[in-house]
């Protein structure tokens, strides 16, 4: 008598729940959500340069729940009068251009230098489902294990512009926690990135040379808004390209106006993968803080920030409680269902809820 054979597809008995499910420990960690945060002592651990602490406040400050939004900015606050301090750097590229890979490779530079080094990496979120991936910390895995290193990975959500919706508030956390340095990577969406630039004081811009990238120094954007370019990938049969692409941006480059800090942008080659050029690139950026320091340019461009930053800040908290409110939340879903059926416009059912 033949044996029946068994499918490949056939299913197996799983593990229940009761198995690998400790009650335990789901309420011990309800418990630890819902203790008090002693923002005093959280402040304090920050300016001590606990990380942990430092991870826990940025978590805060993050979160969308109204109930943290008081204690966050009592964190800020707190943390306010020990900021300022540091170079703040941003670095784009479009997705391929080796962010990552550049961004480990300096960072380890200059915590080589003896420099703290804060990097804030924001990934981009879905549309559809509003999920990140937040894979910075695994594509950086030396740097992630230097002490003088802190990566923070953070979604972009719905904020445009290249940046999370509080980096703000996260680099005057990171820069009270005694960081020298905050490097933000952005989602690297190219021509409209341009909030990263309102809170940075140098904006590194990351080009490929092979890749129709020089054809973009012809165009306005965000090659105006750089201090500098650097061409990456410059290495093995690369490297005449990125010479080449290196020539034709310096060109570009001259095509514009004079910028209010009297700096020409500098174009470089560098290799993330081979460590080449990168302390050049270092070089120019303390030539810029220094030259800008000089003309007192540095502290105009930080008050200007501050005044943007008051003015984003109000919008996104008009935003909020605007659609946090009970009556807006009822009246929004019978607009959409209107427009859905063709009843009412957007632009009327806008007008409607905004006079309520």
């Amino acid at each position: 008598m033949k044996k029946s054979k068994k499918s490949a597809l056939q299913e197996t008995d799983g593990i229940s729940i009761s198995e690998i499910t400790n009650t335990n420990s789901i309420e011990n960690l309800k418990k630890k959500r819902n203790v008090n945060i002693d923002t005093d002592s959280l402040i304090s651990s920050i300016l001590n340069k606990d990380i942990t602490a430092l991870s826990r406040a940025i978590t805060l400050v993050e979160s969308k729940n109204p109930k943290h939004l008081k204690k966050a900015n009592i964190i800020i606050k707190g943390c306010l009068p020990h900021a300022n301090n540091s170079i703040r750097i941003g670095i784009t590229g479009v997705p391929g251009v080796g962010k990552s890979t550049f961004i480990e490779t300096f960072g380890k530079h200059l915590t080589n230098l003896g420099k703290r080094v804060a990097v804030l990496a924001i990934d981009p979120s879905s549309s559809i489902t509003k999920g990140s991936i937040l894979g910075d910390k695994t594509r950086m895995e030396a740097l992630v294990q230097d002490e003088n290193a802190y990566i923070r990975p953070s979604a972009s959500g719905n904020t445009l512009g290249g940046v999370a919706r509080k980096t703000r508030e996260t680099i005057t956390l990171c820069e009270a926690a005694g960081f020298d340095v905050i490097i933000i990577e952005t989602v690297g969406v190219g021509q409209s990135e341009t909030s990263v630039h309102s809170m940075v004081d140098f904006f590194l811009l990351l080009k490929l040379a092979g890749a129709g990238d020089e054809l973009q120094g012809i165009k306005r954007g965000i090659i105006e808004m750089a201090d500098a370019i650097a061409i990456n990938k410059a290495d093995g049969n690369n490297l005449k390209a990125a010479k080449l692409a290196k020539t034709e941006f310096t060109r570009a480059l001259h095509l514009y106006p004079e910028k209010d800090s009297n700096w020409q942008p500098k174009v470089t080659i560098c290799s993330a993968v081979e460590n080449k050029g990168i302390d050049s690139i270092w070089g120019i950026i303390s030539d810029y803080i220094e030259t800008t320091t000089k003309d007192k340019y540095f502290r105009v461009k930080r008050n200007e920030q501050n005044k943007y930053w008051l003015i984003q800040t109000i919008e996104e908290k008009l935003k909020s409680d605007f659609f946090n409110q009970s009556k807006i939340k009822g009246e929004l879903k019978k607009q959409l269902e209107l427009i859905e059926n063709n009843k009412t416009t957007p632009f009327a059912a806008a007008d409607y809820l905004l006079n309520l």
